[in-house]
C-alpha cells in the first residue's frame, strides 16, 4: 500500500485529492491545521497530522519514521481576498514550500508534487510585457513562480524528483469563494441576472473531481523535473464557457457581457494545451463545464435547504 503526505489536505483541492486516493487504496497523512479536518473522510487510512505551515521545518518530528511515496502539496496561505496581493505573505508561502520540499526529503519520499497555477504564465506575461502596469493580482501567480524556481533549484540539489502540476481554473462541489463560478451560480439561483466583461479573454475550467484524479495520476506517472497542465483540454473565451453555463442552469436569465471592463493579461490558447499530461499520464478531463455547473449549483441548493 502506497504511503504519501498531503498538505493543506483540508483544503477544497487538497481534500478531494485525500477523497481520491481513499479510493484507490492509498495510506494518507493529512496535514491540517489544529481542529480543522471537516472536508475530510473518516478512515483508518486517513492519519490526521496538525501542522502549520511555519511548523513545516520540524514536520519529520510529528510523522512515523517510514518510507513515503509522495508528498502533495497544497497548504498556501492567502488563496483568495485581499491576502492574494500580500507581498510579505506571499513570499513567505514559497518558503514554506521550499521548506515543505526539504522535509520531504529527509522523509524519505521519492516525490514532491506542488500545486502550481497557470497564473504563474500570466504573472510572467503581465511582468514581462513592456509598458504594462499589473495589477495588485499577479503578486499571488508571482509567489507560485518563485516558489517554482526555487524548489527546481533545491530538488536538483537534494535528489529528490519534483513534478510541477498546473492547475488552470477549478470549481465544482465543495468550493467557497468569490470567483466566477461561485459568484454566478449563487447569483442564479437568486435569479439575478449576472454581468460580466466581454469575455474575449482565454480562459478554461476543469471540475474538481477531475482535478483529484490528474493529480493522483501525475504522481504516479508524472515525469521528474516535468510541469503538467491540468485543464479541460477544451479552452476557448471565456464567454463561451458562460453561455455554457446559462444552457445549462440558468436559459431563463439574461447573462449581460461587455458592462465591466477587463484589464488583465490574455494568454494565447496554446498555454492551455494539456497534450503532455494525457501523453505522459493517460490523463483526460472527463465533466463537462455544463455538467460540472449543474453538480456544482445542486450542492448550493442543498447546502441553502440546510441552513
Amino acid at each position: 500500500m502506497k504511503k504519501v503526505i498531503v498538505s493543506g489536505a483540508n483544503s477544497f483541492v487538497g481534500s478531494a485529492l485525500v477523497r481520491e486516493l481513499l479510493h484507490h487504496e492509498y495510506e494518507i497523512y493529512a496535514l491540517v491545521r489544529d481542529g480543522c479536518s471537516s472536508n475530510l473522510p473518516q478512515s483508518e487510512r486517513v492519519h490526521f497530522v496538525p501542522c502549520d505551515l511555519a511548523e513545516t521545518a520540524s514536520l519529520k518530528d510529528r510523522l512515523p519514521k517510514q518510507t513515503y511515496d509522495i508528498f502533495f502539496h497544497f497548504a498556501w496561505a492567502g488563496v483568495a481576498g485581499p491576502a492574494r496581493a500580500d507581498t510579505q505573505l506571499q513570499l513567505q508561502n514559497a518558503q514554506w514550500t521550499v521548506d515543505s520540499l526539504r522535509a520531504a526529503k529527509e522523509l524519505g519520499c521519492g516525490r514532491f508534487l506542488c500545486a502550481g497555477s497557470i497564473m504563474e504564465y500570466e504573472a510572467m506575461a503581465a511582468a514581462y510585457t513592456q509598458g504594462n502596469r499589473p495589477g495588485m493580482g499577479y503578486i499571488y501567480g508571482g509567489g507560485k513562480l518563485a516558489a517554482h524556481v526555487m524548489c527546481m533549484s533545491v530538488a536538483a540539489e537534494l535528489g529528490i524528483d519534483l513534478i510541477w502540476p498546473e492547475i488552470t481554473n477549478t470549481y465544482g462541489v465543495g468550493e467557497k469563494s468569490q470567483r466566477v463560478v461561485c459568484t454566478t451560480i449563487q447569483k442564479c439561483i437568486r435569479g439575478e441576472a449576472p454581468q460580466f466583461t466581454a469575455g474575449t479573454q482565454n480562459y478554461d475550467f476543469v471540475y474538481i473531481d477531475d482535478v483529484a484524479r490528474a493529480f493522483r495520476l501525475i504522481g504516479e506517472k508524472g515525469k521528474p523535473f516535468h510541469e503538467y497542465l491540468i485543464g479541460s483540454s477544451t479552452a476557448r473565451p471565456l464567454k463561451e464557457f458562460l453561455l455554457e453555463m446559462q444552457r445549462a442552469i440558468a436559459p431563463e436569465l439574461d447573462f449581460q457581457f461587455g458592462d465591466i471592463p477587463f484589464t488583465g493579461i490574455d494568454l494565447p490558447l496554446n498555454k492551455f494545451d494539456c497534450a503532455q499530461t494525457e501523453a505522459d499520464t493517460g490523463f483526460r478531463a472527463e465533466i463537462s463545464f455544463g455538467e460540472g455547473c449543474r453538480r456544482t449549483m445542486e450542492w448550493w441548493k442543498s447546502m441553502e435547504d440546510r441552513a
